[in-house]
């Protein structure tokens, strides 16, 4: 018997790996999204309110200034609405990863965190910019 065969022989001996199935890329959301596809318009306009109170401060004004707080009131209110949504959205997309991917899962959940820090936060700013 040469090498090649007391190779293969042993090769063929060994035990095949048990099959692993691929992770999916995607889960499918069972319950639609609540603000669909208004989600992104509305961030746009966030984005735009942001700017335009932004430019306004760097052109001098004041935080009183109706160019400042009309702009920073519409995009915070928005932003805590899609703050709320997006929360919701990672919280069931955690719940949905966990048997699946565990550590996507639990990724997830530290997104989740993060969001209601957001809402916590854009909250405290609106109370600070209606007292100012």
């Amino acid at each position: 018997m040469d090498n090649d065969d007391a190779l293969g022989a042993r090769l063929d001996r060994q035990e095949r790996p048990p099959e692993r199935r691929p992770i999916p890329q995607r889960i499918p959301e069972t319950r639609p999204p609540l603000l669909g596809d208004w989600f992104i318009y509305l961030s746009i306009v966030v984005l735009v309110c942001g700017v335009v109170a932004i430019t306004a401060l760097n052109l001098g004004q004041t935080l009183d200034a109706p160019l400042v707080r009309l702009p920073l009131l519409l995009a915070g209110g928005l932003l805590l609405v899609l703050a709320a949504d997006a929360t919701l959205r990672v919280w069931r997309s955690a719940w949905a990863w966990l048997p699946i991917d565990r550590g996507r899962g639990l990724f997830r959940f530290v997104w989740t965190a993060v969001l209601l820090l957001t809402l916590l936060a854009t909250g405290v700013g609106l109370l600070f910019l209606l007292t100012a």
